[in-house]
């Protein structure tokens, strides 16, 4: 039995399909530019059209999407598609698909994740529970988040838009940060995600080159023409720079972590996850190092009476960039034994 996978995300879309026996198995898989197509349904159809011979269809799936999927439907929160079940289900020609959200799947991923797609980035004192609230937070073109309880065979997901919280300002820096930023995008209020996502690194790095001691700095005219334009990859080379020693882009970089810690000590207090707090989304393997590093882990503990129990607190980073698809590929695994059952 073959499953179709698909993760749909603001930058780009991977679709796949896997079979299983014991395991999942990919047999094949395809990245698209999501910018680069008008529909989910055209790129699905290419997908489909184009599979090596030798290769029989998948029955059943679950495309996971960045957006909110109510009543088996999404509008993709930053590409504006629609997106309804049953008609990509009648193109695809399954018996079941589900539509998911692109965090909330990597839920049903993580208890068959490998050693070689996740590192741990603080062992506390806890060991992983799988029967505990798990919490998940990721950037990457947004930022989603998701929580989780594992019992036994079954998983009980809870879907999220945390991501699309406001944004608190905790230093004078993060307040001139978010009052340039809701002036220059005309906004009323700030959202999480409008900071921390690869996004949020590239108008973190516009604010800091419109300062009047960076208004030379090689990347300033670049910035200007990323904020209409995404024809260049900004956040890369915010992260190039600071590498290189860049004292603006790392000064950029660190408000970055720093902030992106704080949120996820915030939402490990939230849902007091004790079975682990993941971080995930694109920008991780990017980031892994920050992320490992006093910048963020500094922050994401700093949260006055509740320090030691965050210091305890497990906390892992999914690395695989196809982490989602692959999770998507268990959840469609998990709704055909389900439908056999």
């Amino acid at each position: 039995m073959n499953f179709l996978a698909g993760d749909v995300g603001g930058t780009k879309t991977f679709l796949g399909v896997y079979s299983s026996e014991n395991n999942l198995v990919r047999l094949h898989h395809k990245k698209y530019l999501s910018s680069k197509w008008n529909s989910m349904e055209a790129m699905l159809s290419n997908f489909l059209e184009t599979l090596p011979s030798g290769i029989n269809p998948p029955t059943n799936g679950c495309i996971a999407l960045a957006g909110l999927v109510s009543n088996c439907s999404c509008k993709l929160t930053n590409l504006g598609w629609y997106l309804d079940q049953s008609k990509l289900c009648k193109i695809a020609n399954l018996i079941s698909l589900e539509l998911i959200n692109d965090v909330s799947v990597l839920l049903y991923g993580i208890p068959f994740l490998n050693n070689k797609q996740f590192v741990q980035i603080q062992t506390g004192i806890n060991q992983v529970n799988k029967h505990k609230t798990i919490a998940v937070i990721a950037a990457g073109t947004g930022l989603g988040i998701a929580r989780g309880v594992f019992d036994n065979k079954k998983v009980l997901v809870l879907p999220s838009e945390g991501g699309h919280k406001e944004f608190a300002p905790r230093s004078t820096t993060e307040w001139a940060l978010a009052e340039w930023l809701k002036s220059d995008l005309n906004l009323n209020r700030l959202s999480l995600e409008r900071i921390i996502s690869g996004t949020g690194l590239g108008h973190i790095a516009r604010w800091r080159l419109n300062q009047s001691d960076a208004i030379s700095h090689p990347l300033k005219n670049i910035s200007d023409k990323w904020r209409s334009s995404n024809e260049v990859d900004l956040p890369a080379l915010v992260s190039d720079s600071a590498k290189n020693g860049d004292r603006f882009m790392k000064e950029a970089l660190n408000i970055w972590l720093s902030a992106y810690g704080s949120a996820a000590g915030d939402l490990a207090l939230q849902e007091l996850c004790e079975g682990g707090l993941w971080i995930a989304g694109g920008t991780t393997s990017k980031q892994l190092e920050g992320i490992r590093s006093a910048t963020f882990l500094d922050p994401m503990k700093r949260k006055g009476r509740f320090n030691k129990y965050l210091e305890e607190l497990p906390v892992m980073a999914i690395i695989d960039q196809e982490a989602g698809l692959f999770s998507a590929a268990c959840r469609a695994r998990m709704l055909a034994k389900e439908m056999r059952n």
